[in-house]
């Protein structure tokens, strides 16, 4: 892996719809040492109805899902003030659409990446419009059986759409016998694309252990406080727990970069003299005596004596000279 993992801080809903707590999730997460943030661009108009239940019943305030989107919106003017601060900090602005409208949007706004969620794999109609604009694209897999992954993995490979795939699990928050990390090394070799991994496990040691396993991209949603309100905030990791992910991912991928050849270990030649050891001998023994395991131990340092890995070699033996107790015992001992 010559490319450090492509980490993504997702933002979600946690703003809440307020504009203010938004700008204020960039500020934090340009501290964390992330690459990327993500965002979700809903026009309840556009992409959802009065029809739409909820996932998880949490809000006191919207009578509907509908409503929750309607109040989860932001006008054009604030998306490109929201990009604007992206790149002021320095973070690569991601964003999921949930209608074609958003994408015209997000094209006026200028993204980065588009996000593909989860619920919109299958959604051959808003691929069509991601497609053309000729931006990358990052695919959610967590609703997806692999037949279903292998006809949209067609319909944007007849497009040469770039796009990648994350491996994902869609449960908040996602427990350890669901994390799916055997799908990565599944994916890479089904797919010949970027793979990577989609958490909601709010453990950081998951991102660590796909990053390890071979993830070229990581996402994960954060939080200030998994006590928020908000229906992925007991799925995510603080801001505190961010960096620390970070800066691990860091010290894996510089590991990985840095394979050890197991056939030399000419590096630990002088730690090898002092840790290694000789034979000795646990008990004073004299001239012409019979060697046994019983009589031997092994002392540091190495090439004081015979070396320990030889002691069936002096077994049987005998001594060629009186031996005092802890004597080490060399060559010119024996007979």
């Amino acid at each position: 892996m010559n490319n450090k993992p492509y980490l993504i801080a997702e933002i979600a809903q946690a703003h809440d719809g307020s504009l203010g707590i938004l700008h204020s999730y960039i500020d934090a997460v340009a501290k964390t040492g992330v690459q990327a943030i993500k965002f979700q661009m809903h026009i309840a108009e556009a992409e959802s109805s009065i029809h739409e239940p909820f996932r998880v019943k949490f809000s006191k305030e919207d009578a509907t899902r509908y409503d929750y989107w309607k109040r989860m919106e932001f006008s054009l003017e604030q998306w490109k003030g929201i990009k604007a601060h992206c790149d002021e900090v320095g973070l690569d602005f991601i964003c999921s659409p949930f209608s074609n409208k958003a994408v015209d949007w997000l094209e006026e706004i200028g993204i980065h990446t588009y996000k593909i969620g989860s619920g919109e794999v299958n959604n051959l109609l808003l691929l069509e419009k991601v497609t053309q604009t000729g931006k990358p694209m990052i695919i959610s897999s967590g609703m997806s059986s692999f037949a279903e992954l292998d006809q949209t993995v067609q319909f944007l490979k007849g497009k040469n759409a770039p796009f990648s795939i994350l491996q994902c699990t869609t449960a908040y928050p996602t427990k350890p016998e669901q994390y799916g990390l055997n799908v990565i090394s599944e994916l890479k070799n089904r797919y010949d694309v970027p793979i990577g991994f989609s958490d909601h496990s709010a453990k950081i040691a998951t991102g660590i252990a796909a990053v390890a396993l071979g993830a070229e991209i990581l996402e994960f949603h954060a939080v200030f406080n998994r006590d928020m309100f908000g229906p992925d905030a007991i799925a995510s990791l603080t801001l505190e727990e961010t960096k620390q992910l970070a800066e691990a991912i860091n010290e894996i991928h510089l590991a990985q970069k840095h394979p050890i050849d197991k056939n030399s270990n000419t590096d630990f030649k002088e730690l090898k003299s002092i840790f290694e050891k000789s034979l000795a001998i646990n008990k004073d023994l004299p001239k012409g005596y019979t060697i046994t395991f019983g009589d031997l131990e092994s002392k540091k340092p190495n090439g004081f004596g015979i070396s320990a890995k030889d002691f069936k070699n002096v077994i049987g033996r005998k001594l060629a000279n009186n031996k005092t107790k802890w004597d080490f015992l060399n060559e010119e001992d024996l007979e």
